[in-house]
């Protein structure tokens, strides 16, 4: 005689739950990520969306008032002020970044010695955040304490270098310092790019006797053009959220000289108490950033699609 047999029910939900759990595993590992992302990020763009439509002043009215805030925003001369510091910031702090950081990338990619300590020099300011960088350059600025005094003190009296001062000029030192933090990521990623680029075409325009900065113009640069793309890209929405640095190194001035959209988003709503004029601004610094990133998207899923 055979004793009864086991059930074997158990085992089987167990199996089918452990196979379950195994297939949905990365989906139930990054859902609080999302929920989180749509909450913080597109749930809070929606409701400065909203607030930039209603008579919000010192706290939130959820009231229907049409588009008073962008016309009242459009009409304030500091904005513009602010907007002219964006593009002549923006645009400097792009190209002069892209051009040392190719240039930086160009010379290590030579094989030289000492290469991994020279990327690290290069790269530690992109370990620091903005404040420190900017706390550090408005030292170095500082006509009294700063390279202008070590100069004169050095004997020549006549040695100016007060731009952190100066209305016409103070813009520049922002410029400055954030080419001084991202160039040396700009250079990493190009040093990545050439060294991906196939070694046989540059040996064989070796052989055909074109020089180095020829074959850097004509064969490297080209190959690696997407990444130009990825490099503005990235700097231009630093440029357009640039906060700290500011705050760090000039706090916006003197006066509104240094002033960008994001201190003056900042200024309008937790200062002047008009919250739908800064909802507003901060709608106008997003589709700045739209205008950029869509593009570049529409590009790459173009590309794609090519491949």
């Amino acid at each position: 005689m055979t004793g009864p047999t086991a059930d074997p029910a158990p085992d089987v939900r167990r199996t089918r739950w452990r196979m379950l759990l195994q297939r949905h595993m990365s989906k139930i590992v990054l859902a609080p990520s999302c929920a989180a992302i749509l909450l913080f990020v597109y749930g809070f763009v929606l409701w400065t969306t909203w607030i930039s439509v209603t008579p919000s002043r010192l706290l939130p009215v959820y009231e229907f008032a049409g588009f008073d805030a962008y016309v009242r925003l459009w009409q304030m001369g500091r904005w513009h002020i602010a907007m002219t510091n964006l593009i002549l910031f923006g645009g400097l702090f792009v190209l002069v970044s892209l051009a040392v950081g190719v240039l930086l990338a160009a010379l290590i990619d030579q094989r030289i010695r000492a290469e991994g300590l020279l990327r690290t020099i290069y790269l530690y300011p992109m370990a620091l955040s903005f404040i420190v960088t900017g706390t550090a350059w408005k030292w170095i600025l500082n006509p009294t304490i700063g390279i202008q005094q070590f100069v004169r003190d050095l004997g020549f009296e006549d040695f100016t270098l007060d731009w952190i001062v100066r209305h016409d000029l103070a813009v520049y030192t922002l410029v400055i310092a954030a080419v001084w933090q991202s160039s040396g990521f700009v250079m990493a990623l190009f040093l990545a790019a050439m060294r991906g680029v196939d070694g046989e075409i540059v040996k064989a325009a070796r052989l055909d006797g074109a020089s180095t900065a020829r074959i850097y113009w004509g064969i490297i640069l080209p190959a690696v053009r997407p990444v130009f793309f990825s490099a503005v890209v990235i700097l231009a929405h630093l440029a357009v959220k640039s906060y700290d640095l500011v705050v760090a190194l000039t706090g916006g001035g003197p006066g509104f000289a240094t002033d960008l959209p994001a201190t003056f988003m900042y200024e309008m709503t937790f200062r002047r108490n008009q919250i739908n004029v800064g909802a507003a601004s901060a709608i106008m610094m997003l589709a700045t950033v739209m205008a950029i990133i869509v593009p570049y998207l529409y590009s790459e899923l173009r590309g794609g699609k090519r491949v």
